[in-house]
């Protein structure tokens, strides 16, 4: 071990060693500038624009639905990826219901498809806390 002691600093302080080569750190540095989050603030918008008190009309039920259905995917994706399914139970059930009711047609009858989509955005809003707690994500956006 290295100590070095600097100009009013009576602690020996070991010298510090990179985490990566040069080589390593470009790579990490190409990794980030290439990142998307899985994330953004159009999740949380949809999900609560359909679990609000406000209820979605019949032109919009269908909108809600796709898009609802895009954001459990992406989630589902991220919770097979990362594993986490395979060591929490909590998530494991909910990526099995995100994928059977993401596959589920939306029923025709107004009030039987607003149910559909507000159970589709309690699988989401669950799931999105259960990668969070996992650290999937880091917070929420």
């Amino acid at each position: 071990m290295t100590t070095v002691l600097s100009p009013g600093w009576a602690h020996p302080v070991r010298a510090a060693v990179p985490p990566f080569t040069e080589d390593g750190l470009r790579r990490v540095l190409e990794k980030v500038q290439r990142w998307a989050p899985y994330v953004d603030g159009s999740l949380l918008d949809d999900d609560a624009a359909v679990l609000d008190d406000y209820s979605p009309t019949e032109d919009e039920v269908d909108e809600h639905a796709q898009r609802l259905r895009g954001h459990l995917m992406r989630l589902v994706n991220l919770a097979i990826t990362s594993r986490i399914d395979e060591r929490d139970e909590r998530v494991a059930d909910l990526v099995a219901r995100g994928r059977e009711i993401r596959s589920e047609e939306t029923p025709s009858d107004h009030r039987r498809a607003v149910r559909h989509v507000r159970q589709m955005a309690w699988t989401l809003n669950e799931l999105l806390e259960l990668l969070v707690t996992n650290q999937c994500l880091t917070e929420e956006p």
